[in-house]
């Protein structure tokens, strides 16, 4: 029996007060189903005082790729974000002072922001950490032809 590796952290921020909003890959939606079998399942944790939350994203390696180009163009006044055109998604704007404020939108559940002042080197840990979760994980299905159905998250109950 082949069993999923452990969980990667593809976005860790935390401040100093304890405020977080992480993104944890947890491994793949369906093992061995060729239409789901490189989609990712995530949980999003957000934690400030005002909230405490545990949420759902999925990951296409397209997904990956964006955030790759996003993450490396990010300055003071500009946005990176993941996900968003299937559910949930997050967004990061990085302030004159480097600080961040991070959105999380779930039309479902939950519209939050927190602001989060990540140690200075955090974007060359989370390109390392996009790495990883591409070893972890590598693309193992080769698209041969544009897909023809547009994949949506499982509903909620």
């Amino acid at each position: 029996m082949v069993t999923e590796p452990g969980a990667v952290d593809l976005i860790h921020l935390e401040d100093a007060g304890g405020d977080h909003c992480i993104v944890r890959v947890t491994g793949r939606l369906q093992p061995g189903v060729l239409t789901g079998h490189d989609v990712l399942r995530a949980e999003v944790l957000a934690h400030a005082d005002f909230v405490d939350a545990r949420l759902e994203l999925y990951l296409f390696p397209r997904d990956l790729d964006a955030w790759k180009r996003e993450l490396a163009g990010l300055a003071p006044g500009t946005s990176a974000h993941i996900g968003g055109d299937r559910g949930l998604s997050l967004n990061l704007h990085m302030q004159e002072d480097r600080s961040l404020a991070v959105t999380i939108d779930d039309p479902d559940r939950l519209s939050a922001m927190l602001w989060i002042r990540p140690p200075e080197n955090w974007m060359d840990e989370h390109h390392e950490r996009l790495e990883q979760v591409r070893q972890t994980w590598p693309s193992e299905v080769a698209e041969t032809a544009p897909m023809t159905y547009e994949w949506r998250p499982p509903r909620r109950s």
